[in-house]
C-alpha cells in the first residue's frame, strides 16, 4: 500500500482506540522501551503527542530517560511550515510551550541545539514497515532533519499497531527507524 492508503486507515484504526486502551497501550509501550538500554545518550529530541491524533505518550518515554539519565539534555521540534524544517529547541523546567498550527505544542523560545549532537530521537509516526520506513503526516519534516543528524543517531517510532509488509512508495529521501515499539513487541532495524 502506499503510504497516504497507510496513512489514511492508521490513522482512524488510532482514533478508534478506546481512552482506557490507550492508556493501557502506552503502559505496554513504556514496558517495551525500558527493555532498551541507552548507556551514551546524553541529547533527546522528542515531541509533544498530538491528543487530537491519539499519539502515544512520548511524556512517558522522555520522563523515563530524564530519570534514569543525569544531565539528560531534552529538546522540541520547532516547526517551520513556510520553508518545510524543524529544528531543535532545548528546554528546561522554565520553558514556555505554545499551540499552534496543527495543534503542535512547542517550546516559544531557547536555545538551538544542533543535529549533530543529538543521539536519540523520538519520530513520529503513524505505521511502519518491517525494513523500518515509517508513515509519518507526509510533509517529511524529520527525514529532512534527520538527513543533517549524525548517522550514529538512534531513531525510534512508537506504535499501537505491529508494522506492515512493505510500504510501496518509498522516496530516496526517507529515513528509517532503528526501533519500532508496539505493544507487544520490539523491532530492530
Amino acid at each position: 500500500m502506499t503510504k497516504q492508503e497507510l496513512r489514511n486507515i492508521y490513522k482512524q484504526k488510532r482514533l478508534a482506540i478506546s481512552p482506557i486502551d490507550k492508556l493501557k497501550a502506552d503502559d505496554f509501550l513504556l514496558i517495551r522501551f525500558q527493555q532498551l538500554f541507552f548507556d551514551s545518550i546524553q541529547v533527546l529530541l522528542t515531541y509533544w503527542p498530538i491528543e487530537e491524533m491519539a499519539e502515544p505518550n512520548t511524556m512517558l518515554f522522555s520522563g523515563y530517560l530524564r530519570h534514569t539519565i543525569p544531565g539528560l539534555q531534552i529538546a522540541y521540534p520547532v516547526t517551520n511550515f513556510e520553508a518545510n524544517y524543524i529544528k531543535a529547541i532545548a528546554i528546561n523546567e522554565d520553558t514556555v510551550y505554545t499551540t499552534g498550527l496543527k495543534n503542535l505544542t512547542e517550546p516559544t523560545d531557547g536555545i538551538l541545539i544542533s543535529p549533530e549532537t543529538i543521539d536519540l530521537v523520538f519520530v513520529p509516526m503513524i505505521i511502519c514497515d518491517k525494513e523500518g520506513y515509517r508513515v509519518g503526516y507526509g510533509k517529511g519534516f524529520y527525514d529532512r532533519f534527520l538527513a543533517q543528524c549524525r548517522p550514529d543517531i538512534i531513531k525510534i517510532g512508537f506504535s499501537y499497531f505491529e508494522p506492515v509488509e512493505k510500504i510501496d512508495d518509498l522516496h530516496a529521501f526517507d529515513v528509517p527507524l532503528n526501533y519500532c515499539i508496539t505493544p507487544e513487541n520490539i523491532y530492530e532495524f
